[in-house]
């Protein structure tokens, strides 16, 4: 497999991505990385979280409404969406992640899960 070259674009994407823990979409990170490059297009933003997410070095969190949302944590883990302010929170639980009867369980070969609790955050609570 062909080493993909890292950027300074590509470099910029991923360090914004990976230095927020606000799961952003790609309009965010553009914002942001415009701060460092001035000249960076969206379309390069968007062509550089392409790269990341075939290198799986990212995750992309696809809701079905709106913008794709992305994470710098590729390693399984919990994910909380709020649904009254649309935050997305990463949560640590102890234990399997998903047991191996599931998998089995499934009708294919399971490439990839998450897992996502969907209510109130505390914040939206108080």
């Amino acid at each position: 497999m062909k080493q993909k070259r890292m950027t300074k674009q590509k470099a910029v994407v991923y360090e914004i991505l990976c230095s927020t823990d606000t799961h952003p979409t790609a309009d965010w990170i553009y914002e942001q990385a415009r701060k460092r490059i001035p000249e960076i297009s969206l379309g390069t933003v968007y062509r550089n979280l392409q790269v990341l997410l075939e290198d799986k070095k990212i995750i992309e969190l696809n809701y079905g409404k709106g913008q794709s949302r992305f994470d710098g944590n590729p390693n399984p883990h919990y994910h909380f969406v709020c649904e009254k302010c649309g935050r997305i929170y990463d949560f640590a639980q102890d234990g399997p992640w998903v047991g191996e009867d599931v998998l089995t369980a499934a009708p294919g070969m399971v490439k990839s899960c998450r897992f996502e609790c969907y209510g109130i955050c505390r914040d939206c609570l108080d």
